[in-house]
């Protein structure tokens, strides 16, 4: 059998993402993938609603509810910090499979069953509602969460986690969410207009004390109705059918590209759900991951700089969200001696989340960058807060601009004589000169 090209495994964001990069690069893609089989709700925020708009994913953004205030009792306190947009994920998995090959991505509905990989060759038997189906491809990109196999490899793994989640139904009325802490754990609850409530409660494995599978309905229910927050979700409505037990934990997967395959996603790595920043850090990992899929493919020569860059990136992005989570778990101080908040006040470690800069630290280093659809190496700004480096702001490539002004009297160069240094040596226009100094300034890259 002839291969396809490139074979994504998975139809959620990250999926979605990587495909229609590749299409629109004009790889061949196909993509295998199913709606999950449970329905489930969760909470987005506005710039991921724009990064799907932006690629495309009209039929899917349908499944998004407006705005509304994410209203949280964290450490005793009452705060409604920010707002979110509460997304069906049954429906919002249809619209992303309808919109691929609206999008012309050719799409097999079903579900792999085997799969069996040599160099340049994946070999894959897929369950569809036409029957078996068999694809061959000679690029493999795994997208399908957490429940990828992990191929045997070694994994970060953080404290491990588990969330119970039970669907409620009662009558319409408003939109909205909230999170609370309780002394073993902490509770994510939303409501959608039409009714249906969606309510989780996240426990640590080694210390929650969980009833038996068939008594956890019992168990969720008494502990939702125990919590005065809970009340409002509660209202009128009554638990439907069996919780859903997902583990949580973060999950960090040391291998994550090869000569013919990748991983993006929760494939690649899973956050904790607390951040609220699943989807996004899904699209993260996988929005700039056609152009690593391109390098393996076409320029060889520079396939180690492309797996570099995907693995770096990927491990750079699951310890700052891991670092948020912590930070977020240290604020709630009411239960010191919990196992469960205990736990995670220091994992993965007492890094801050930003590193601190000063211009003594900041240095100028070749790195690999993302240039018109391909991995290629440049000088980028090397700083303690951005390991990785910066290579462009606002469309110029800041690394020259920096050696230039060290070159001309470093950090006592007076800031006229630097705005005319970047006017003159790189043809600026005065105000874009001046609000690139500004940038640098911010960033501490410059006194």
């Amino acid at each position: 059998m002839a291969a396809e090209g490139i074979v994504i495994l998975g139809a959620g964001p990250a999926g979605a993402a990587a495909a229609i990069g590749l299409a629109r690069m004009g790889e061949p893609v196909v993509l295998v993938g199913e709606p999950r089989r449970f329905a489930a709700v969760e909470g987005v925020s506005a710039r991921v609603v724009e990064a799907l708009r932006g690629l495309g994913l009209q039929q899917a953004l349908q499944a998004f509810a407006p705005p509304s205030p994410r209203r949280a009792v964290w450490n005793g306190a009452y705060a409604e910090a920010n707002v979110e947009s509460l997304v069906d994920r049954q429906r919002f998995d249809r619209g992303v499979l309808d919109d691929l090959e609206h999008l012309g991505v050719a799409v097999v509905r079903g579900r792999v069953t085997a799969l069996r990989s040599t160099p340049g060759r994946h070999e894959l038997e897929i369950d569809t509602e036409a029957g078996p189906r068999s694809l061959v491809a000679d690029f493999l990109v795994e997208a399908r969460g957490r429940a990828a196999p992990g191929g045997g490899a070694a994994r970060v793994r953080g404290v491990e986690t588990v969330s119970l989640l039970q669907y409620w139904q009662g009558p319409a009325g408003e939109t909205g969410s909230a999170v609370l802490g309780v002394e073993d754990g902490w509770m994510w609850m939303a409501a959608l207009a039409d009714g249906r409530r969606y309510l989780q409660l996240t426990v640590d494995v080694a210390s929650a004390a969980l009833p038996p599978k068939r008594a956890l309905g019992d168990y969720c229910s008494a502990r939702f109705r125990a919590v005065d927050a809970a009340a409002p979700f509660l209202r009128d409505a009554e638990a439907v059918g069996e919780p859903q037990a997902r583990t949580s934990t973060a999950v960090l997967n040391e291998s994550v590209v090869g000569d013919d395959w990748i991983r993006v996603g929760d494939a690649a790595m899973a956050v904790d759900p607390l951040s609220g920043n699943g989807i996004f850090q899904a699209l993260s990992s996988a929005l700039q991951a056609p152009a690593v899929v391109a390098t393996l493919r076409h320029d060889p020569s520079r396939a180690a700089l492309a797996q570099q860059f995907h693995a770096r990136r990927i491990e750079h992005l699951f310890y700052r969200f891991a670092r948020i989570g912590r930070d977020f778990y240290a604020q709630e101080s009411r239960w010191p001696q919990s196992p469960f908040w205990g736990a995670r006040r220091g994992w993965p470690d007492a890094a801050p989340l930003h590193a601190p800069v000063a211009p003594e630290a900041v240095r100028i280093a070749r790195g690999p960058v993302v240039c018109e659809g391909r991995i290629i190496e440049e000088d980028v700004v090397v700083t303690p807060d951005q390991p990785l480096g910066v290579w462009h702001v606002d469309g110029l490539a800041v690394a020259p601009m920096l050696a230039a002004l060290r070159a001309e009297g470093g950090f006592a160069l007076e800031k006229g004589r630097r705005e005319a240094l970047l006017c003159a040596r790189f043809g600026l226009q005065p105000a874009r000169a001046a609000a690139v100094l500004a940038w640098m300034q911010a960033q501490n890259w410059l006194v």
